[in-house]
């Protein structure tokens, strides 16, 4: 039996997942980040991306956040995130038109504001196209 350590990913709004896992890996603020039962305790901002799960027994499971915490513990590991998704709920065709839109006004530049705020805008949608890219893969589509 492989070893496991409590996960538990929150939003604002609602707890999303809670329970073992063998290995979680995460977009930290400083790149991807694989965490297994007995890593080094550590906190770290999360980037927006894929949550990938392996729970207890193998199984697999992918969540998206747009960004938030990502905290390990000796016997817990914790994502409390601004928004968070089970990525099969991902809606694929308001990610494109979102990343379109968020395009659009950063060639606008009519304000450093503005442009700032596209630019978090296209960073989003762009996470969640590559989340839903990676669910794909995994199931060989």
């Amino acid at each position: 039996m492989a070893m496991t350590v409590h996960c538990d990913i929150v939003s604002a709004e609602e707890e999303i997942f809670s329970g073992l896992i063998e290995f979680v890996s995460v977009t930290g603020s400083l790149g991807d980040l694989g965490v297994y039962p007995g890593h080094a305790p550590l906190l770290t901002e999360l980037k927006p991306g894929p949550v990938e799960l392996r729970k207890q027994g193998g199984e697999q499971d992918i969540f998206y956040v747009s960004g938030g915490f990502f905290e390990v513990q000796p016997h817990k590991v914790t994502i409390l995130a601004d928004t968070a998704l089970h990525a099969a709920d991902l809606d694929e065709a308001a990610a494109q038109e979102a990343q379109k839109h968020a395009e659009q006004q950063m060639a606008d530049r009519s304000s450093e504001f503005e442009y700032s705020k596209a630019a978090t805008q296209l960073a989003e949608a762009a996470a969640q196209l590559r989340t839903l890219q990676q669910i794909r893969k995994k199931l060989g589509r």
